[in-house]
């Protein structure tokens, strides 16, 4: 395979620590997510990963354009230059399907999220930018932030032909989460999940705590789009889980434990018929099985998303599976 290895981490107050660990185990990347509601603050925790390795890239992945002004972007991007160096960041830009909805918004809109990223790029320039009807730039001297300018690289993650032209047309490569997306130098995809240990059942008490969060997501993903006969118990999901939530707070309750555990409500829909569905939960030579579709597909490179009780021995496990 040509694939290259990197992580995705739910940003937590330990998520430095477990870039570290990533680093140590050959991967080549670690993404932050960008959820306030539900995460430590990204760019903090991505800064103290800066200072406790040397080599991994890091960046957020992805940043949500509307929860910051252009300008604290580019300010937070610059301080984490500073500490690792222009070639270990990267920035990662998406619509804000979790980081907005889990507030009750909708996600923003491609042409909002593509003026943003050229405002960032601009301002790491050290260019003048006009934003909301006034001309701004980055004053900052030594030693508040480097010297522009400042280069990193872009990804995008899309969904569809808008966001996959947004893609194209202002970054450097495109970031998957449903399903692969060709045509791309730099064409990764994240993938939940956890590697079973030799006999072990995908609907072991283990299993799910570490994965099962992965088939949750997928139980709402199903509702989103009214996929109900692809993933089993969704149709029934869907009709009770949340019934009693009032609409306005419902987002509140969903979006508990989201991508990192499974929360009260999903749990009794969490079996292991879903789980093995899902295919959240496999084998060594399973994920070998899948990293190889994944390849054949056009994706460059694996982000793995680790989570549960113990994210050093979902890192270490799935590194494993990678090389085996």
């Amino acid at each position: 395979m040509t694939l290259t290895l990197s992580c995705s981490l739910t940003s937590s107050l330990h998520s430095h620590e477990h870039a570290r660990i990533a680093e140590e185990l050959g991967y080549t990347r670690a993404w932050f997510y960008d959820s306030p509601a539900l995460y430590a603050d990204v760019w903090v925790q991505l800064c103290r990963a800066a200072e406790l390795t040397e080599r991994i890239t890091l960046g957020p992945g992805v940043l949500v354009p509307s929860l910051r002004h252009p300008m604290v972007t580019a300010s937070a991007i610059a301080q984490l230059v500073d500490l690792a160096g222009p070639d270990r960041v990267v920035v990662g830009v998406g619509t804000g399907f979790t980081g907005r909805v889990s507030l009750g918004q909708r996600p923003s809109r491609w042409r909002d999220v593509a003026a943003y990223i050229e405002a960032v790029k601009a301002l790491l320039a050290g260019k003048q930018v006009e934003w909301e009807g006034s001309i701004m730039q980055m004053l900052h001297e030594t030693p508040f932030a480097p010297a522009r300018p400042i280069e990193v690289r872009w990804a995008v993650a899309a969904e569809g032909p808008k966001g996959i032209a947004t893609a194209r047309e202002h970054a450097d490569g495109v970031l998957a989460v449903t399903k692969p997306i060709p045509g791309f130098d730099w064409s990764a995809q994240v993938v939940f999940g956890t590697v079973l240990e030799e006999g072990e059942e995908p609907g072991s008490a283990r299993a799910i705590a570490a994965a099962g969060h992965g088939a949750s997501v997928l139980l709402h993903v199903a509702a989103e789009f009214g996929m109900f006969e692809l993933i089993p118990g969704a149709q029934e999901w869907a009709e009770s889980a949340y019934s009693d939530v009032p609409e306005n707070e419902r987002h509140l309750a969903l979006h508990r434990g989201h991508l990192h555990s499974v929360n009260d409500r999903d749990r009794p829909f969490v079996t292991a018929e879903l789980m093995a569905a899902t295919g959240v939960a496999l084998g060594v030579a399973q994920w070998r099985d899948k990293l190889a579709q994944l390849d054949e597909a056009g994706v460059t490179e694996i982000v793995y998303q680790p989570a549960g009780p113990d994210i050093p021995r979902e890192l270490e496990a799935f590194a494993a599976a990678f090389a085996h």
